[in-house]
């Protein structure tokens, strides 16, 4: 026999669903921002050449790794 919910907890439940939606739909939203500035970021790295210089935390010797890249990321 199936239990029958009772009317104001089945609003709640339906309030609930309705804020994970919302929530969900802000993620995706963040997502795609941060898709756009990680996106425009690997474009300019693609256009023009970088170097990071950093200190060997052990040995103490300087070390450089440089990036360059001729073409766009395709997708």
């Amino acid at each position: 026999m199936a239990k029958k919910v009772v009317p104001a907890k089945r609003q709640a439940q339906a309030q609930d669903i309705e804020h994970l939606k919302q929530r969900l739909d802000l993620l995706d939203h963040r997502l795609d921002n941060i898709d756009s500035v990680v996106s425009a970021v690997a474009e300019r790295i693609m256009m023009q050449p970088i170097s990071f210089s950093m200190t060997c935390p052990r040995c103490g010797k300087n070390i450089e790794i440089a990036i360059i890249g001729s073409e766009k990321p395709t997708r």
